[in-house]
């Protein structure tokens, strides 16, 4: 979000809010929002608990998000659903080090046994046996 680099740009009044919002592609009303409240109180849980994650993280690197949800729980006592754990998790890039390998998708090889009855399942047109 850029309503930081607008606070700076205006601070010592050379530049207007209103030039900086509109080169930036910001409306003014929504820079003055944000500066009444620069941060949601949702916002800020979400940094505690990827604070917790990463601690977790840090001390057992095998953990996966459930794990880590668990942990987080037990640990500091904050409730978070598994789910929410793993959409922080994967923002901040905390995986397990024994993750899944992804790309595993072979394509099938010769068939495992000789066509005997030697049927032929092509058609000369469409939708004709």
């Amino acid at each position: 979000m850029g309503f930081p680099l607008v606070l700076e740009l205006a601070a010592d009044r050379k530049i207007p809010v209103a030039v900086t919002c509109r080169v930036l592609g910001f409306s003014r009303q929504a820079f003055f929002v944000w500066r009444r409240n620069p941060g949601s109180r949702r916002d800020w849980d979400n940094a505690h608990l990827i604070n917790a994650a990463l601690a977790i993280h840090g001390d057992e690197p095998g953990f996966g998000h459930r794990f880590i949800a668990d942990e987080i729980e037990a640990e500091s006592g904050i409730a978070a659903s598994e789910r929410r754990v793993w959409r922080l998790c994967s923002q901040q890039r905390i995986w397990s080090r024994f993750s899944k390998k992804r790309g595993l998708n072979r394509k099938a090889g010769p068939p495992v046994r000789d066509d005997l009855v030697q049927r032929d399942f092509t058609a000369q047109r469409a939708n004709q046996l």
